[in-house]
């Protein structure tokens, strides 16, 4: 059972909603976790962060990144793309995650989002 509330070392997510976006741009999934990434900690005094799309190599703003579909990863000014942990709107639409995250693990982020 403590096995099921790692967290996968490489996490994506793409909303998951069939509805068409605003601005129709392609589709974008979020890297929530990678090994290669800084793990964050709660001594970090991190305070520049953007979101920075990998495919085209740059930084990530809606409609203006580039054609195609766009991976983004938070990229962090102090320590380079950082994992982090996932954002209301992805608790909200949890079916999007890639690897699906078990009822445990799911149940497990959610009260580590609501204690902050």
């Amino acid at each position: 059972m403590q096995d099921e509330l790692v967290l996968p070392p490489r996490l994506l997510w793409r909303d998951p909603r069939p509805i068409p976006r605003f601005n129709r741009q392609e589709p974008v999934t979020k890297i929530v976790r990678d090994p290669g990434f800084y793990e964050p900690s709660d001594e970090d005094g991190c305070s520049r962060f953007r979101y920075f799309c990998q495919p085209h190599d740059r930084p990530y703003w809606h409609e203006s990144c580039g054609e195609g579909p766009h991976v983004i990863a938070l990229h962090c000014q102090e320590h380079g793309p950082e994992s982090m942990w996932p954002q209301p709107l992805m608790l909200m639409f949890p079916e999007g995650f890639d690897p699906p995250l078990s009822n445990a693990q799911l149940a497990w982020v959610q009260a580590e989002n609501d204690a902050v």
